[in-house]
């Protein structure tokens, strides 16, 4: 924050504030009694500060909600599988992090909730990835309530593939990247990108979209390579292009 005279700026108001991007500028605005800081601009400048305190966490939580945002839209956009692996409770953001993992793996003793609505705070960047992975009245029902999900009822509603006994979970999350590890990433990068495109979008619409994208990767050398090794019966080698 800078505080400076103003000569220019108009006489009957006694705080002038401007802003450039996160900066807020006061500027006091009575040359005429050489700015002294009498009762009523005091009481203007205690206000000022005090909006200002409030743009500030406004701000900030701002950048936070941005923030967790962008990284779980990175997990979407990212080529290659990602795998959760869930030991404990994912609360809140926790279950939105599972929720935009491609798969989810989850031990016995694992729950999930989005509890905000408890404390008066709704968990609405959690149910974006939430409403995307189970069914619509399954996410309100989470949202609305707040109580914690098990594992098991998560499995049978969508929101992980599979429940493992405790303990087990990063095993069978490694058990399965180094299945995903074994393809092409080449052909496994364009399906995941297809997949997330296609979605939403009208039935005719996602399938003209799928019936290019597969075109395009019939162009592709490990296309060739993957029909080839099946004809002859060996595994095969890819190229990752």
């Amino acid at each position: 924050m800078n505080i400076q005279n103003a000569p220019t700026a108009a006489a009957d108001i006694p705080l002038l504030r401007s802003d450039e991007g996160p900066i807020a500028i006061l500027t006091l605005n009575r040359p005429a009694a050489r700015n002294s800081l009498s009762e009523a601009l005091l009481v203007v400048l205690d206000e000022a500060l005090q909006a200002i305190a409030k743009d500030g966490g406004r701000a900030y939580f701002q950048h936070i909600m941005t923030m967790c945002s962008t990284m779980m839209q990175r997990i979407v956009a990212l080529p290659q599988p990602v795998i959760a692996a869930v030991q404990g409770v994912a609360s809140a953001a926790g279950c939105q992090l599972v929720a935009s993992c491609d798969l989810a793996v989850a031990g016995t003793e694992a729950g999930f909730a989005t509890p905000g609505v408890d404390i008066g705070l709704f968990c609405s960047t959690p149910m974006v990835a939430l409403s995307r992975n189970i069914a619509r009245k399954h996410a309100m029902q989470m949202l609305f309530m707040g109580d914690i999900v098990p594992a098991e009822r998560a499995a049978a509603m969508g929101l992980v593939n599979e429940v493992v006994p405790a303990g087990q979970e990063r095993a069978k999350a490694i058990e399965w990247a180094q299945m995903f590890a074994s393809k092409s990433s080449h052909v496994v990068g364009i399906g995941k990108a297809a997949f997330y495109r296609q979605v939403d979008m009208p039935l005719a619409e996602a399938y003209d979209y799928a019936s290019k994208v597969m075109t395009e990767n019939m162009m592709a050398r490990d296309a060739e390579e993957g029909i080839c090794a099946f004809i002859e019966k060996r595994d095969p080698t890819w190229e990752d292009r």
